[in-house]
């Protein structure tokens, strides 16, 4: 009886392996489109780490609409136009790696909810592959309005703190529904780096960033049942 050769039993399994990694996603996110995230990688990790978990989930329409706009203006100001990816950013970045310069974040807020929901911190080629595919995912099956609403519960906000409605509750002693245009403002200049940051204790660069986004707040859309309007 002829063996096969190990070479084609090795691109098989290989075949197998990135079939099994493309499918495995899938249905979690047809799942997640309909009812929310229990948890995820991030706040296992922060809680095998020794911080809480505080996440109080609200849908979209029971977060003030200031928040949406604050993020998007702080985040991705072309959530609602691009499908995943901001192709214009990425190209600022790598014209800044190029030039020596330190690259600005080109991560759009789909993006992050595919990292947040799904992987682990990092910046490994895989990773990102994995990130990307998931990004394509989600935007194939979700809507505007529903990608924002998970970013918004799922997003770190300090330590042990998960999601607008812990966020609120935490730093300003008030549901997400009752967040003002300043305190949106705040709790997204925090956001690249929120368990330094604090909202409520802002240095001289976060209170720029917050006006600089609050003046951008009112020309954002915000994403509804069906559009962004």
């Amino acid at each position: 009886m002829r063996r096969r050769p190990r070479g084609r039993r090795l691109l098989r399994l290989a075949l197998w392996a990135i079939l099994i990694a493309l499918l495995l996603p899938m249905p979690f996110v047809i799942a997640y489109r309909f009812v929310p995230p229990p948890i995820t990688p991030l706040m296992v990790i922060r809680w095998i780490g020794g911080a809480p978990i505080n996440q109080h989930w609200v849908p979209l329409d029971r977060i003030s609409a200031t928040l949406p706009r604050a993020v998007i203006s702080s985040e991705d100001e072309k959530f609602c136009t691009h499908h995943g990816f901001d192709w214009t950013a990425f190209d600022n970045a790598y014209r800044a790696w190029r030039a020596g310069r330190e690259p600005k974040g080109a991560s759009t807020i789909t993006m992050q909810v595919a990292k947040n929901l799904f992987l682990w911190p990092g910046r490994s080629v895989i990773r990102k592959s994995i990130e990307a595919y998931v990004t394509v995912l989600l935007e194939f099956f979700w809507n505007k309005h529903r990608i924002m609403e998970v970013y918004l519960n799922v997003i770190e906000w300090g330590d042990g703190i998960y999601g607008a409605d812990a966020a609120a509750h935490h730093y300003f002693k008030k549901a997400a529904s009752a967040l003002t245009t300043q305190e949106a403002a705040l709790l997204a200049a925090v956001l690249p780096d929120p368990r330094d940051w604090s909202p409520v204790h802002p240095t001289q660069y976060i209170a720029e960033r917050a006006v600089d986004i609050r003046e951008d707040m009112p020309a954002m859309a915000v994403p509804s049942a069906n559009s962004c309007r």
